[in-house]
């Protein structure tokens, strides 16, 4: 195959797969503290070994290392209910599961039928002391500070423990808006928080929509480019016999 069309299908794979970082963004836009992922591409240049003049002889490959996701904080949207929680800046969110202890920015939460506090997929919100929170049926004015302590009318029952890590990127998303990691959780007290409130997704419609067209552009003069590069192949080999003769 010629270097020409490797130099295409490369950037056809690579722009592939950043259209499916787009399209999982886009469906994700509406879940509450979902962060945007993004791809990282490299190029990889090589003097070219044609006698053609091809720009300055160097040949560039692409080829996306890595996907990164975007930490940065989605807005946050007033909902006038109690249990919603959004999350200031940095910090996670420390939840229960059966797979053990695992984070999360969605702080859209309920009580279950035993009165616990719990996410929407029924996993236990911790405390900082590492226990989970019971509402008693009498409990009806639940509120929760901006230091994080939840309490009701009969009195403080904890503070919501809230976590970060010396590396965002290397938590695994699991799935329900849940991260998981081989990381040690550093706990962040004095972190703040807006009882009656969600962080909305960090993604841009706008923004996605612009850089699903261009991705789709630049998936199309690729194209042309393998289409051109076949027919200058199947010229040459049709008037090879001639040029022989």
């Amino acid at each position: 195959m010629e270097t020409t069309t490797y130099i295409a299908l490369s950037s056809q794979g690579a722009l592939r797969r950043e259209m499916n970082a787009i399209a999982h963004n886009m469906a994700n836009m509406n879940t509450t503290g979902f962060k945007g992922e993004r791809m990282m591409f490299v190029d990889h240049v090589q003097r070219s070994r044609s006698g053609d003049f091809i720009a300055d002889q160097r040949l560039s490959f692409v080829r996306d290392v890595a996907s990164f996701r975007d930490t940065s904080a989605g807005p946050i949207e007033q909902t006038g209910n109690p249990l919603d929680v959004a999350i200031h800046g940095e910090g996670y969110f420390a939840v229960q599961t059966p797979g053990g202890e695992r984070y999360s920015r969605n702080g859209s939460f309920r009580l279950d039928n035993a009165g616990q506090l719990v996410t929407q997929e029924g996993s236990p919100v911790l405390s900082n002391a590492g226990a989970p929170f019971f509402f008693a049926p009498e409990d009806t004015n639940i509120t929760i500070t901006g230091d994080g302590t939840v309490s009701t009318e009969n009195g403080p029952l904890g503070q919501l423990r809230i976590v970060s890590f010396a590396n965002d990127q290397d938590l695994q998303n699991i799935g329900d808006g849940l991260y998981s990691t081989n990381q040690q959780p550093i706990d962040k007290p004095d972190a703040q928080v807006a009882q009656g409130a969600l962080e909305k997704s960090n993604i841009e419609a706008i923004l996605e929509m612009t850089r699903m067209i261009e991705v789709n552009r630049e998936y199309a003069r690729a194209q042309k480019l393998v289409d051109r590069e076949d027919e200058r192949i199947r010229k040459m080999v049709r008037e090879l016999p001639t040029l022989q003769g």
